[in-house]
């Protein structure tokens, strides 16, 4: 009886604690020229990550129940399925429905935002996660590969826009 009781209670102390474990969260942060709406313009539409971020070959955006989602078919062939949750005027948050990626209750937000300097852009993306078939280490390795590759070309794709701005003061 004492074993049983003994087991019960390490049973539920586990239960206890999976339950309160801390969602994984990673960010990735980049500064760029420009401004967040110049900047917001080429990168902002839901699916023009497939015209930015080198992982994503296309995007299909659909409407389902009233709800927008974006379906990535990535580079490998693999697809994303998300939904998107709010927009704002230089951000939008998004949550993935489906994935090949090893995560669940994932959480995102991407925004273009003022920076400390004059025209200079903050990039920030931020996600909200728990692994999902494999440990918490290597589920926000991925997501963090994901997040440094996207925002590095999202701070390309802002330096070309500087540089056409440039060419078109001089011109």
């Amino acid at each position: 009886m004492r074993m049983f009781e003994l087991t019960l209670i390490a049973l539920v102390a586990l239960f206890t604690w999976s339950a309160v474990a801390e969602a994984i969260e990673v960010k990735k942060r980049r500064e760029a020229p420009g401004t967040p709406a110049a900047v917001w313009a080429v990168v902002g539409d839901f699916c023009a990550v497939k015209n930015w971020h080198p992982a994503v070959a296309e995007c299909e955006e659909i409407t389902e129940g009233g709800d927008t989602f974006r379906i990535l078919t990535l580079s490998d062939g693999g697809k994303i399925k998300e939904k998107l949750t709010d927009k704002g005027a230089t951000s939008y948050s998004y949550e993935i429905v489906e994935s090949p990626l090893p995560v669940k209750n994932y959480t995102a937000t991407l925004s273009v935002g003022e920076d400390d300097e004059p025209e200079r852009v903050e990039i920030l993306w931020v996600s909200k996660f728990d692994a999902n078939g494999a440990r918490d280490e290597d589920a926000a390795k991925i997501i963090s590969g994901i997040f440094e590759d996207g925002v590095k070309a999202i701070k390309k794709a802002a330096l070309d826009l500087s540089d056409a701005k440039e060419d078109d003061d001089k011109n």
